[in-house]
């Protein structure tokens, strides 16, 4: 275990002791301390429902991200984890910001966004964000030897290293598959998809989908699906436009149904 990690979770121990339960929520969850946005992971593992979310334990803004952790057996009554990720490594210095969780097997894969910031050859500092995993028991996680495992220097020529997140993973046919929110050259959304024999080596395959400027910017949040026979692609495009009575100025959620012919 990181020092990273002991020390946010011996903050949250000490600190949710001390919010009464009469303040929190009696239906929905709520984070045990300091600040709460995307959930992530939200996955079955050895019978139990597992929720993972953003989180800065320290204070209630955003700021660092870690990776939040709890469970259930019926959506309804939680019981709080230990924090599960923090950002203690070089490449996700930044923030160990959004992603999904499997179960495979005995272990609980965790693929998520490490974004890192780095200073480049003329001085000035950059963000990259590129696609890690962690393994776990459903308590302890450890972030594997080889991450990252994806990069944005895997994408097509001219795509942003910058904005590439929010990787969903699923396992089919004894394979793994990965989607993830990508920015194209022409400055929108497209969706990546790769694939791997095993979750420490990934190869891309192709970009599902793309906005073309048509709907929205950037791409975030991906899930990809089977449903009624055909495949359902869910977007969140940011910086939409509303078109008459459809859609909403600002950032939605879309869903585009169709087939995909070929995987890797």
């Amino acid at each position: 275990m990181s020092e990273m990690v002991e020390k946010a979770r011996k903050y949250e121990l000490e600190e949710s002791m001390k919010v009464a339960q009469d303040d929190r929520p009696v239906y929905h969850f709520s984070n045990p301390v300091g600040w709460m946005n995307d959930p992530n992971g939200f996955s079955d593992y050895k019978g139990e429902h597992h929720l993972f979310f953003q989180y800065y334990p320290y204070a209630t803004h955003w700021d660092s991200m870690h990776w939040g952790h709890a469970k259930s057996a019926d959506f309804i009554k939680w019981e709080y984890l230990p924090a599960a990720l923090a950002p203690d490594q070089d490449y996700d210095n930044f923030g160990v910001f959004s992603g999904s969780a499997i179960e495979d097997g005995e272990k609980q894969i965790l693929i998520y966004t490490g974004v890192e910031e780095k200073v480049v050859e003329n001085g000035e500092k950059c963000i990259r964000q590129n696609q890690c995993v962690a393994i776990g028991n459903g308590v302890e996680y450890e972030k594997i030897k080889n991450n990252p495992v994806v990069t944005a220097d895997m994408l097509p020529e001219g795509s942003s290293l910058e904005d590439f997140r929010d990787p969903k993973i699923w396992k089919e046919n004894g394979k793994y598959y990965m989607v993830a929110g990508s920015r194209h050259s022409d400055g929108s959304g497209q969706i990546a998809l790769f694939c791997a024999e095993k979750p420490e080596k990934w190869e891309f395959a192709g970009i599902l989908d793309r906005s073309e400027n048509k709907i929205g910017r950037m791409w975030e949040c991906p899930d990809f699906y089977p449903l009624d026979g055909k495949q359902v692609l869910m977007i969140s495009p940011q910086e939409m436009e509303a078109e008459g009575l459809e859609f909403h100025n600002g950032n939605n959620t879309a869903f585009l149904i169709g087939a995909m012919t070929k995987k890797c």
